[in-house]
């Protein structure tokens, strides 16, 4: 089901550096690649924002966990070159927040709707979920089974990473069943379907969700937790789940926050620290 998306999607800060990685095919879509290409413990897939590969947050979020050398890091532009543009970015997360009237913010919103209404026909719910799966399924054919793929989304993503964990989209290697990737992380993922993007994963998920996330409301953790506490007392093995919740955690906290505002600059760091350790533990 397509369900639209908010004005909180749009918010928040672009942020400063210089990113070092390449843009690359890889399975058909046009990629940033960062990391070690010769001798990686894994590969990390991240499924970007809205803005995708324009926007320097998430590929300075890909450079920082492949930081420590360990990784190979992908990050496709699964929007197939149409991310939500960058002017709309410029006008609706300025960095000097405090410096944008409530004029110009409210116009400039109302101005950019019916452009974001016609991006998000283009980009609905099957089509956009095919483009992942077989982009993934690409992948996993092309590793060596010794090596592990992790999946890591980031809001419009989060949803993405978290169903490519699910048995549904397993897919048969050398006459056994595997999943498309061994471990995912889904940071304030929007738009999820519960309990269908949840109740039937088969590898280890871990959630962040923000305590004043207006967009991805913080009763959805109480839900997924609903539905993998009913999977357990039916008797269904599950793997293992962690939920992390960050103050103030607003959407887009892992992404878009503030790095002048302590508080904010915490949830971006903290957002990486998840990351890593989870794909540390199952990687």
């Amino acid at each position: 089901m397509d369900r639209p998306s908010c004005d909180e999607c749009i918010k928040g800060s672009v942020h400063k550096g210089q990113p070092l990685g390449k843009e690359e095919m890889i399975h058909g879509l046009n990629t940033y690649v960062i990391g070690n290409r010769t001798n990686p413990r894994g590969i990390i897939v991240a499924y970007s924002d809205i803005f995708g590969l324009p926007l320097p947050n998430n590929r300075l979020i890909a450079d920082s966990y492949a930081k420590s050398g360990e990784w190979l890091v992908y990050l496709p532009d699964f929007f197939k070159g149409d991310p939500v543009p960058l002017k709309v970015a410029d006008l609706l997360i300025p960095v000097d927040v405090a410096k944008q009237s409530a004029f110009t913010k409210y116009t400039g919103m109302l101005a950019s709707a019916p452009s974001f209404i016609m991006w998000m026909t283009r980009h609905k719910e099957a089509p956009t979920n095919k483009l992942c799966m077989d982009f993934l399924q690409a992948l996993r054919r092309a590793t060596p089974p010794s090596q592990k793929i992790g999946m890591v989304g980031f809001c419009w993503g989060g949803k993405y990473a978290i169903r490519a964990g699910l048995e549904s989209n397993m897919i048969e290697i050398d006459g056994a069943k595997v999943p498309l990737v061994d471990a995912a992380v889904g940071l304030h993922p929007s738009h999820l379907a519960v309990p269908e993007d949840v109740e039937t994963l088969v590898v280890p998920v871990s959630y962040g969700w923000g305590q004043e996330d207006t967009a991805v409301k913080i009763e959805q953790k109480g839900k997924v937790e609903e539905v993998h506490a009913k999977a357990k007392g039916a008797g269904r093995k599950l793997p293992e789940m962690e939920h992390k919740v960050y103050k103030p955690g607003r959407h887009g906290f892992s992404v878009r926050g503030n790095p002048d505002d302590p508080m904010e600059r915490a949830c971006l760091e903290d957002s990486v620290t998840q990351v890593l350790n989870w794909f540390g533990r199952w990687l």
